[in-house]
């Protein structure tokens, strides 16, 4: 076989490829059938420096058995820390290629064939860094490191590209674009495919399949931008992005739709639950003292996500007890749903009337 050849058949197959989160599933697959070897993992990095990180399996490919990944709500502190893998960690800090025998006891079960351990850098200007860990039977020949130094490269750069067309330029997080097939896909019924999601599954129960969809609405922000200038403005918007990112979890979807109005898809949780996590997050605001502004507050609504309902929907929903919110004062955290059962609103098509909004 023609490794080059091969190398360009599955870059053409990578970038067809749309979703962010099935691209890494995609990238193991192509490797395991460019190179033939016993497995291909696909490995990223959670979590902040300077503070406990963690490996993320984002892909993994074996011989014979369907390509997996880990479930996107495990909790971080299940997962192995950097340094339970040296090999990974070694290539993900030098930004080297690492090659060696496989060492079980640092490297981790692997399957018996399995002799040799290639581990590669996954550079990633945008999202997760992390390493491609290749198992083999015997080392990887040099044509085959070329071939494979190569793809990863242009798969960064097709990542950098789709990352960036999904992102919002200011905040980097999810852009609204990308709302729908997130909140569609999110929605859908959990498909488990390994033996740790079923036993968590069965830890947390049904819960992990509910969703809540939280709107959030800058108060004031009309006038920070008019007493402070649109930079100033600008500032605090990527402060509240930073807060979202260190209230929420990982798995939680954080978006910006544009001007002062962000968007939290929350996962799993009963509405107390839910309500405790946006409360977290408004208290976090309200805390935070902001560069020359200040206080800045949010007034945040929250609906649960139903059966076959659609992205609109929510969105109007939880949109509602924002205005309703801002109504009874800011700085708010309320729940559609309490509003309803409290005759605050009488039907979902209706809107809170005679509300200021600035």
């Amino acid at each position: 076989m023609d490794t080059d050849t091969s190398a360009i058949d599955q870059l053409a197959h990578l970038t067809a490829q749309r979703d962010r989160e099935l691209l890494d599933v995609s990238l193991a697959q192509g490797v395991l059938e460019l190179l033939g070897a016993c497995s291909v993992g696909v490995y990223r990095v959670l979590g902040q420096e300077g503070a406990d990180q963690h490996w993320l399996c984002s892909g993994l490919a074996r011989r014979g058995k369907l390509t997996v990944s880990d479930p996107p709500w495990l909790d971080p502190d299940t997962m192995p820390f950097l340094e339970d893998f040296p090999s990974r960690e070694e290539a993900l800090v030098s930004r080297t290629l690492v090659q060696r025998a496989l060492n079980e006891t640092e490297d981790g079960a692997s399957d018996e064939a399995a002799t040799w351990l290639t581990v590669l850098t996954l550079h990633a200007e945008l999202g997760q860094s992390g390493v491609l860990e290749v198992r083999s039977a015997q080392p990887l020949p040099l044509r085959d490191l070329r071939s494979m130094q190569t793809l990863l490269r242009v798969f960064g750069n097709f990542q950098n590209l789709l990352e960036s067309s999904q992102r919002d330029s200011l905040t980097g997080l999810l852009n609204r674009q990308t709302f729908d097939a997130t909140f569609l896909k999110a929605s859908m019924p959990v498909q488990l495919s390994t033996e740790e999601a079923e036993s968590e599954a069965e830890r947390r129960g049904s819960q992990m399949n509910t969703f809540w969809l939280g709107v959030i609405d800058i108060d004031h922000f009309k006038l920070v931008n008019d007493r402070f200038g649109h930079l100033i403005g600008d500032e605090v918007l990527v402060l509240v992005a930073r807060i979202m990112r260190q209230t929420f979890r990982h798995y939680d979807r954080l978006f910006r739709f544009g001007g002062e109005e962000f968007v939290v898809l929350l996962r799993g949780g009963t509405e107390k639950h839910a309500l405790r996590v946006f409360e977290r997050f408004r208290q976090n605001m309200q805390a935070y003292a902001f560069p020359q502004v200040g206080q800045v507050t949010v007034s945040l609504g929250f609906t649960g996500v139903h059966p076959h309902d659609t992205p609109t929907a929510a969105f109007s929903r939880a949109d509602q007890a924002v205005y309703q919110a801002k109504h009874q004062g800011r700085n708010q955290t309320l729940c559609f749903e309490n509003l309803v059962n409290q005759g605050v609103i009488t039907t979902e098509g209706d809107r809170v009337g005679n509300i200021e909004l600035f």
